[in-house]
């Protein structure tokens, strides 16, 4: 498989000395040794993770900053981005993950998270991004899913469920990933 530039989507709350912290910088590391670019929102928590795990591996880190999320919140890049494409908006920061991305990858995470998730879905859906993985780690977002699914049934056929693909762990993500 060649390089990819993967998106990491998730949650900012992780820290240090936390399972999602740990699992979020196994990922970083595994990617970064399988030769993949990491791709982040370039802050804290599974993005600082995933930052450092890639860093330290020898992997290249692009972390896309936003000025509307640094009024917001006054946080700078983690000191593992490599480097930083800075955006004025929100929105400009998640169409550049989004669309300078091969792959995505979400962690656990809230709103910000989801919200990755649903854009990337729904770009792929409409066919406006060519379709690509979009591995979804942990039971968290099966459980968000299938209940979506349950609820909604009418309006996410299966042609588009089949876009979002479902791992247990990072390990499992590997391995799908690199199927």
């Amino acid at each position: 498989m060649f390089p990819l530039n993967i998106a990491i989507f998730g949650g900012s709350q992780p820290k240090e000395g936390e399972a999602v912290y740990a699992e979020a910088y196994e990922l970083g590391s595994q990617l970064a040794r399988a030769g993949h670019t990491v791709l982040t929102g370039g802050y804290i928590g599974v993005m600082e993770a995933v930052s450092r795990g890639a860093a330290e591996a020898g992997g290249h880190v692009i972390g896309v900053t936003c000025e509307e999320i640094e009024r917001w919140r006054p946080v700078g890049p983690n000191r593992w981005v490599k480097e930083e494409w800075r955006t004025a908006t929100l929105f400009e920061r998640l169409q550049t993950i989004i669309t300078k991305s091969d792959v995505a990858i979400a962690l656990p995470g809230g709103p910000g998270t989801l919200t990755e998730i649903a854009l990337t879905w729904n770009l792929m859906i409409i066919r406006s991004l060519p379709p690509r993985p979009l591995i979804l780690v942990g039971p968290g977002w099966r459980s968000v899913f299938e209940q979506f699914f349950e609820k909604f049934d009418l309006y996410t056929p299966t042609s588009q469920r089949e876009y979002l693909v479902f791992a247990k762990d990072i390990h499992v993500a590997m391995q799908r990933l690199h199927a």
